[in-house]
Order: structure tokens, then sequence, then C-alpha cells
């Protein structure tokens, strides 16, 4: 039996953070996979771009908000039945701008203390995200 293997999509997904403790989900629009899914920002890592300037460019295309630096939080691969992904997964505090939908996405702030968000459903590659990252900050 010879297995084939998938090609990787590479993605740069950003978490902003702000001062009251709370991290932004945007839900995927209609016609995307999975619709109607929270997310954490983000999206495909272009030819020739770095995780920063991936996230720079939509965060700017999804949200309409600028930022200066990131900090990579951790990099995680999901098998999802219509793609596989590796998610370069950055933490952002500092940015210019409120964050909107500029895809006519629904725009949530959770708490990180909370035990889940109070949003669902979650997609199944942003728990590790949400774990990782408050493993980090606890």
């Amino acid at each position: 039996m010879i297995e084939t293997q998938r090609s990787i999509t590479e993605v740069a997904a950003g978490i902003l953070l702000d001062a009251e403790g709370r991290y932004l989900l945007g839900q995927r629009p209609e016609g995307k996979p999975y619709a109607g899914y929270w997310e954490v920002p983000g999206g495909k890592i272009e030819k020739g771009e770095s995780v920063f300037e991936a996230l720079k460019r939509e965060l700017w295309e999804e949200l309409g908000i600028e930022i200066e630096s990131s900090e990579e939080l951790t990099v995680l691969e999901h098998d999802y039945p219509h793609a596989y992904v590796r998610l370069h997964v950055s933490i952002i505090r500092d940015w210019k701008g409120t964050p909107k939908g500029c895809e006519n996405q629904s725009l949530s702030w959770e708490l990180l203390s909370a035990e889940k968000p109070s949003v669902e459903p979650l997609l199944p590659a942003a728990w590790p995200m949400l774990e990782r990252l408050r493993t980090l900050l606890s």
C-alpha cells in the first residue's frame, strides 16, 4: 500500500491580547470551510512571506488593524478534512486601530480566565492554542 503525503498549508495565527486579559476570536464567514466556527484570526502564509509579514497582512485584511510586533507562542499541526495545516501561533499585545470584521465576520472578546470561550463551536486547532496561551500566562 502506498501512503500519500498531503501537502502542508502554512498558516499564521495571531492571538490578540488586550490589557483586560481578553483575547479575540472571529467567526468563519459563509463560503469558507467550517463556516460558523470560531477561530483565532490569521491566514495562509504566502510564498516569500515571513510569519510576521503574513500576520501583518492577514490582520489588516480581516480586522483592519496594524500590528508592529508579535511574540511566537507555538507551532502546531492539525489535519482537517480539507487541508493539513501547520499553524505558526503568535501573541499580539500592541496594535493600531480597533478590530472590526472586515470580511463581515462576527468578533468576540473572550476572557482568558474563563474555563472555555462563551462562543461555540470552536475550530479544533484553536483549543491547543488557547491551552498553550493559558499555560504560558498562568
